[in-house]
């Protein structure tokens, strides 16, 4: 049961972006908007409260048996994160180096501080790290925010 112990390493890492904002380690829901949007609310050093958070959500396991007593299982993570967007400020530029930080540390530490393996690469599509799979415009609880989604898989034996 790696899932758990990966989950919590994970947001442990993102956590030490510089200005990352809040970072849940499961995706949040509250019925009420104000409540709901105060879960992403962030202060940046010398700014404004906005929006400026992420969270991580488990969304594949497949289980190999690799012949030796031993099973493999491999998680796919996603990582979805908002930012107030404000064009006079080119935020954009600021939630890409955002982006970029988190794929650094992720590149840094591909075992997550030795809670899972690093990856075999040749698995499937040959990915390895933290993947930018879309970065768009979007209304988050009623503010115009940069959102991204990105994706991990990560390597454990049981």
């Amino acid at each position: 049961m790696s899932q758990p112990i990966i989950r919590d390493a994970l947001q442990a890492l993102f956590l030490t972006v510089p200005n990352i904002g809040q970072v849940h380690n499961r995706e949040r829901y509250i019925r009420e908007e104000n409540k709901f949007v105060s879960l992403y609310h962030y202060t940046p050093a010398g700014g404004v409260k906005q929006v400026r958070g992420w969270w991580l959500r488990r969304t594949a396991t497949m289980e190999r048996t690799l012949g030796v007593g031993r099973n493999m299982e491999v998680h796919t993570w996603s990582v979805r994160g908002y930012m107030s967007l404000n064009d006079e400020d080119a935020t954009e530029v600021e939630f890409d180096a955002l982006i970029e930080a988190m794929r650094d540390k992720v590149r840094e530490d591909p075992t997550l501080g030795g809670v899972c393996q690093q990856s075999p690469l040749n698995e499937g599509d040959n990915t390895d790290g933290l993947q930018l799979v879309d970065s768009s415009p979007v209304l988050f609880c009623g503010v115009l925010c940069h959102s991204a989604l990105l994706q991990l898989r990560t390597w454990s034996y049981l």
